[in-house]
């Protein structure tokens, strides 16, 4: 089978090749699973680098999504033939994961693949449009509807951005991407957004702690002090799912927000969400992400691309979705 392995030198510095190993280094597992499909994320960028300090042990196969079809199972949930789907729970980082012709996991990780949706765009999903599904999700569970005015999604030409954008619209919000990329905005009001916002409008912080009330939920991947900004230009009792941090960990905020307004400020995380809400994320995907839209979104590549892809997501450099055919 071929892999992306990811090697550590005596001194320290890692490599990425493809190489032909043997089926039997894979991991302990219960299910094997033939993949199809696999994509590029931040953490993907990190451990097919540096590591970030995600990786545990050298070599390694990073990936931390696929799709694909089960070769063999130990488990009764699952059968050879059946298509599933991996996001999340530490795979592609302290276990080996998908880039690669052939993975095992534990079945506990895996998820049936929705009716209607195909293992490659599953895969344009991936977990970045998963985040952003359940970023959706707990926005409606804390009340936000249609018709409530405008939904804010920062960081908007990112995958986690572009998937949230597309879903929102189709859904009936009315949707303002913030961009610091002044030409994706075409491409962004051709997935739904109604208005785009500059990045630099939002970027820097200011004295008082509450604004004008502008929006109605916020899809926020950046964090920091756009973070901060955007708390106190909430409308009242509206909430903001927080999914990233591209600009920053830190948030310079004050609780004035959440006292005076009842601003909700949700965190999302994908890697160990339980798995009644995953076959929920992933059945409103196959309902409300329109599939036209998800396939303008899509930069096709190969194994042997993965290592410059790697570097350039993680210098923001990369569009939309990366889906990876690992066979080809």
């Amino acid at each position: 089978m071929r892999a992306l392995i990811v090697e550590k030198d005596d001194e320290g510095k890692t490599s990425a090749s493809v190489q032909d190993i043997d089926e039997a280094r894979l991991p302990a597992g219960e299910v094997t699973v033939a993949v199809e499909y696999s994509t590029v994320n931040y953490k993907d960028g990190l451990c097919v680098g540096p590591g970030g300090g995600l990786v545990r042990n050298y070599p390694h196969v990073p990936g931390i999504d696929f799709a694909g079809t089960v070769e063999a199972s130990d488990d009764p949930r699952y059968a050879a033939g059946d298509k599933v789907v991996l996001t999340g729970w530490r795979v592609g980082e302290a276990y080996w994961g998908g880039y690669a012709e052939k993975a095992r996991v534990k079945a506990d990780w895996l998820v049936p693949l929705p009716v209607g949706l195909t293992t490659r765009a599953s895969m344009a999903v991936g977990t970045a449009g998963f985040t952003a599904m359940l970023a959706v999700m707990a926005l409606e569970d804390h009340g936000m509807k249609p018709g409530d005015g405008e939904v804010l999604v920062t960081g908007a030409a990112g995958g986690v951005g572009s998937v949230a954008t597309a879903i929102l619209a189709n859904l009936g919000y009315e949707v303002a991407g913030v961009t610091g990329r002044p030409e994706t905005g075409d491409y962004l009001k051709s997935l739904g957004a109604g208005r785009i916002v500059a990045r630099e409008d939002l970027s820097e912080t200011v004295k008082r702690p509450l604004e004008a009330e502008t929006w109605a939920g916020c899809v926020d991947a950046v964090g920091g002090a756009m973070l901060a900004r955007v708390l106190g230009q909430m409308k009242y009792g509206a909430s903001v799912s927080a999914v990233g941090l591209a600009g920053g960990a830190g948030l310079p905020a004050t609780v004035i927000p959440f006292l005076l307004r009842g601003v909700n400020l949700l965190g999302i995380d994908s890697v160990m969400q339980p798995y009644e809400n995953r076959v929920r994320a992933w059945e409103r995907v196959s309902k409300d992400l329109p599939m036209d839209k998800l396939e303008a979104m899509i930069q096709p590549a190969t194994l042997a691309d993965l290592p410059k892809l790697g570097a350039d997501i993680l210098k923001g450099q990369v569009k939309g979705r990366v889906v990876v055919d690992v066979n080809a």
